[in-house]
């Protein structure tokens, strides 16, 4: 990325990493158990909601970590 660029993002040392899901609502659901299973999530509260995403037919959940 050049600098410029690097410049117009907003993001701070707060800032937490996120893992966005998106898939049919079973892969999303699939892949949140992974996730637990394989401990890069310790907690299920750790994934929002799993909400309609803009795409036709998927839906999404993000992991806040």
């Amino acid at each position: 990325m050049s600098t410029e660029f690097n410049e117009l993002l907003s993001a701070s040392a707060t800032d937490k990493s996120q893992i966005w899901i998106i898939g049919t609502r079973e892969q999303v659901l699939h892949t949140i158990n992974e996730f637990y299973v394989k401990r890069i999530a310790n907690d299920r509260v750790k994934f929002t909601p799993i909400i309609p995403a803009p795409f036709e037919g998927k839906y999404m959940s993000v992991l806040v970590r």
